[in-house]
């Protein structure tokens, strides 16, 4: 976690997407030439563009398009990067307004929304506990925080502390630090798939470290298959396979990255109601929304908040949502009736 140019503090789930590998019927065997698959590293992780080129587009030229727009979302919301836009703020004392750039504010705004829908279970100003558990830039911490430490650490925390007006952004606190790893990340695979359709591309799949948009489909004629990987940390393994139209989708989950100290298991999703990692037994989840950068807030919302409580506010939003639990030794799906019709049976 310690490269200088990674954009999140907090990682999400990685989805094992067959639409990027073996699930292609390969185009050189039904003939087809005009299938592209463009990929690089971005954000402490990689991304992978498919698309079907059926108006000719310059995938070289699209290629360094995507590169430099990721670089510039990158110089603008990373908390790893000590220049970025971001990073700027959060290293700002005053309390007087902070102009950020328009992309960064619409992250920003998303982020406020998703944590009111949450009643706060989704905190974009819980930077300081991020970093203090050792889940941030710097490094993991060699003891576990003491309460007094985290009391501390939250009163630089909360949405109503953060500010927004004029193009600006303004802290409540000198010592407020914002970190958008919970949306960001969604935001960037919008953007490029706002890209492409301005190229006129419709039959795409953009992801990014897990986070998906798709349209159309394959160019075999196929939906784009996904698979939504099985919460173990001893192997890749498939729990369900979807499909999710013109959408895009986001998973959050706690069981790749976290530590344990003195045989204690802390979970990288911090719930910023009591400062602490979260304890419960909802281990994934998974959100399709027309936005991957809202799917991307609302599947790290609903891992905060745990099983019941996430599938109410879910239900009362209209999400599309699949949860995975694991009870007594055992993996459980719940799902909300939007989900149904992604469901490959």
């Amino acid at each position: 976690m310690s490269s200088s140019n990674r954009l999140f503090s907090v990682a999400l789930l990685v989805i094992a997407s067959l639409a990027l590998g073996a699930c292609d019927v390969f185009d050189s065997v039904l003939g087809r030439t005009d299938s592209v698959h463009l990929t690089g590293p971005t954000m402490g992780t990689s991304y992978n563009v498919k698309f079907v080129n059926d108006n000719g587009v310059d995938s070289e030229q699209l290629h360094l398009q995507i590169d430099l727009e990721l670089a510039r979302i990158n110089s603008l919301m990373s908390t790893y990067d000590p220049n970025s836009e971001l990073s700027r703020f959060n290293q700002s004392k005053t309390l007087d307004g902070f102009s950020l750039a328009e992309d960064t504010i619409t992250v920003i705004q998303a982020g406020k929304l998703i944590g009111e829908q949450s009643e706060g279970y989704l905190d974009i100003t819980v930077g300081p506990l991020v970093n203090l558990w050792g889940f941030g830039p710097a490094a993991k911490p060699e003891k576990v925080p003491t309460a007094a430490q985290i009391a501390s650490a939250k009163q630089k925390t909360g949405l109503n502390k953060l500010i927004l007006g004029n193009g600006k952004v303004s802290k409540g606190h000198s010592e407020m630090y914002v970190d958008l790893s919970t949306i960001a990340k969604g935001f960037a695979v919008d953007q490029v798939a706002l890209m492409l359709q301005e190229l006129g591309i419709a039959n795409y799949l953009v992801e990014i470290g897990g986070e998906m948009q798709a349209a159309g489909v394959k160019s075999n004629g196929h939906a784009w298959t996904i698979a939504i990987e099985k919460p173990v940390t001893n192997e890749r393994a498939v729990q369900q396979l979807i499909t999710i139209g013109n959408n895009g989708l986001a998973t959050s989950g706690d069981y790749r990255n976290y530590y344990e100290e003195d045989g204690r298991r802390y979970s990288h999703l911090i719930d910023p109601t009591t400062g602490y990692p979260i304890e419960h037994n909802l281990v994934s989840v998974t959100v399709v929304h027309p936005s991957t950068m809202m799917a991307d807030g609302y599947a790290t919302a609903i891992s905060v908040m745990g099983k019941d409580k996430g599938l109410k506010m879910a239900q009362t939003e209209n999400l599309a949502v699949l949860l995975i639990t694991k009870e007594n030794g055992e993996f459980k799906q719940y799902n909300t009736p939007e989900f149904n019709g992604f469901l490959v049976k």
